[in-house]
C-alpha cells in the first residue's frame, strides 16, 4: 500500500511516481486536522487489500490541490474542515465529481446531518465509529451507495417533506424584508446587481450577500429560479398590497434574466 503526505511544495515528477505506483484498490484521501485520526485511519486501512489511501491532508486548501493531483474514489473529511464554509461541499463535488465524500463529524444534529446529505456527502458518521464500521462503509460508497443511519432517514424524509410543504402551502411563506422584496423586484425585471445597488443606495456586494440569503430562505440556486419561484407563488403581488417596496421607473428597459450572480 502506498501512502501518501500531501506536500503542495512537491514537483511534477515526484507526482508521477506515486501516481504510476501499481495496485487496484479503493483510493482514499484522508482529510482531517488531527494527526492521531490520520495515522489511525491509514493504520485501519493498511489491513485491507482493497483499500490504499493515496493522499493525507490536514486542510481544507490542501484537499482542493490533492483532488486536483490524484485520482480518488473516496474522501473522508473531518467535518471540522468545513465548519462555516458553506460551499465547501458543493466545491469539492464539483472539482471532484468521481469522488465520493464522507464527512466524520464529533457529534450529530439534525439540521447539520440533513445539510450534508443535501449537498452531495455520501455518508455521515462519527469520529467514535469503529475500525470494521469505517471499513464497511468506504467499501459500500465506493460502490455507489449512501451511508446513513435509521435517525439520520427520519431527519432527511421529514426536511422533505416540509420543504415541498412549503413550496406548495400558500399559508407557509417565507419572511422576507422590505429590502429584499426590492431586490426581489428588481431582479424579475432583469436588472442587473449594479443597477440594483444604485436603485436602492447601497453597494453591489450588498446586494449580493442580500441574494444568497433571499436563495436560501426560497430554496432557489440563482436568478432565474428566483424569477420563476415570485411567479408561481405571485410572491410580489402578495406583498405589494401590505409592503411599501421602492420601485424603479417602468420606463427603464427590462434586460433577460441571467442565471448567476
Amino acid at each position: 500500500m502506498t501512502v501518501v503526505n500531501f506536500d503542495p511544495t512537491r514537483n511534477n515528477d515526484d507526482l508521477q511516481e506515486e501516481e504510476s505506483t501499481p495496485g487496484a484498490g479503493i483510493r482514499v484521501v484522508l482529510a482531517d486536522s488531527q494527526a492521531i485520526y490520520r495515522v489511525g485511519m491509514k493504520k485501519v486501512f493498511a489491513l485491507e487489500d482493497d483499500i490504499r489511501v493515496v493522499a493525507q491532508v490536514e486542510t481544507l486548501q490542501n484537499l482542493y490541490a490533492a483532488l486536483q493531483r490524484y485520482p480518488t474514489d473516496v474522501v473522508l473529511l473531518e467535518g471540522q474542515l468545513i465548519s462555516g464554509t458553506i460551499d465547501a461541499i458543493p466545491e469539492l463535488v464539483r472539482q471532484a465529481p468521481e469522488a465520493k465524500l464522507i464527512v466524520q463529524v464529533t457529534e450529530t444534529d439534525e439540521s447539520n446531518t440533513v445539510e450534508l446529505y443535501r449537498r452531495g456527502v455520501r455518508g455521515v458518521v462519527p469520529r467514535s465509529i469503529s475500525p470494521d464500521l469505517l471499513v464497511k462503509c468506504v467499501r459500500k460508497i465506493a460502490e455507489g451507495e449512501t451511508w446513513i443511519d435509521n435517525q439520520s432517514i427520519s431527519w432527511v424524509i421529514e426536511a422533505y417533506r416540509s420543504q415541498a410543504t412549503s413550496l406548495t402551502d400558500p399559508k407557509v411563506q417565507p419572511k422576507l424584508s422590505k429590502k429584499e422584496l426590492a431586490i426581489i423586484s428588481c431582479i424579475t425585471r432583469g436588472m442587473r446587481n449594479k443597477e440594483i445597488a444604485y436603485q436602492i443606495g447601497t453597494t453591489e456586494q450588498v446586494i449580493k450577500n442580500y441574494l444568497r440569503k433571499v436563495y436560501d430562505k426560497l430554496g432557489v440556486s440563482d436568478r432565474l429560479e428566483l424569477a420563476l419561484y415570485c411567479l408561481h407563488h405571485e410572491l410580489l403581488k402578495k406583498y405589494l398590497v401590505d409592503t411599501d417596496i421602492p420601485m424603479a421607473s417602468h420606463n427603464e428597459p427590462s434586460q433577460p434574466l441571467r442565471a448567476k450572480m
